[in-house]
């Protein structure tokens, strides 16, 4: 079945044949580049760590909009995908705030400050400062492939701390804070879903108004 009957509706990762198809996407022109990236970050780290590729239906290399995110979590081992469409709660939430903030997917990609998984398999645990550390080193390798980038979203409070050294590696590239939209956060208060919503809306309204000319998300 064609990958495209999978876009347009969340946790759609948690089908067999839509992770087959994403797979055999993943060495497409706008995309090779992220995935000889990861692999070769397996290499790097080892066997035991597990890091899940960039999605292909995300803008890949022609990217503008770079989400990062703490650390995967365990439905992306799971799909082997870092990926809006992933069978979980935060997931979700962050594929229907993106549609509604009117930013293209195709201009965003999503990756993480720590790119391997932290968790034991029944849990994740939250990232240390080492684990921080450690993912950074390997940023600046991904910013090289990303020449259209003009925006980094740090999405959740572990990410916002990296924010001094993201500006140091690119300070032409503005950077935004949103929170993370997680179920804990997002069910917390029926005003939190609105405030990832803001972000997002801050980051489209900082870029080109061309955009809107692109309705495809």
């Amino acid at each position: 079945m064609p990958s495209e009957h999978f876009d347009g509706k969340p946790k759609s990762l948690g089908s067999p044949v839509a992770r087959a198809a994403r797979h055999a996407e993943l060495h497409e022109r706008h995309i090779a580049p992220l995935t000889a990236f990861v692999d070769a970050l397996r290499v790097e780290m080892g066997s035991h760590y597990q890091i899940p590729y960039f999605d292909p239906h995300d803008g890949g290399i022609a990217a503008e909009v770079l989400y990062l995110l703490e650390a995967p979590g365990a439905k992306a081992v799971f799909s082997g995908f870092i990926s809006r469409d992933n069978p979980d709660e935060t997931a979700k939430n962050f594929f229907q705030i993106n549609q509604q903030s009117g930013i293209p997917r195709k201009r965003t990609i999503t990756w993480n400050i720590v790119p391997w998984y932290i968790g034991s398999g029944s849990r994740i645990r939250p990232a240390n400062s080492d684990d921080v550390e450690s993912g950074l080193r390997r940023l600046n390798s991904l910013l090289d492939l990303l020449p259209k980038l003009r925006a980094v979203v740090l999405v959740g409070q572990k990410a916002q701390r990296s924010s001094s050294n993201i500006a140091k590696l690119r300070p032409g590239i503005r950077l935004f804070k949103s929170p993370h939209p997680s179920p804990l956060f997002v069910n917390s208060s029926s005003s939190n879903r609105e405030k990832i919503l803001t972000a997002l809306r801050e980051v489209a309204a900082c870029l080109d108004t061309s955009w809107t000319r692109h309705p495809t998300a």
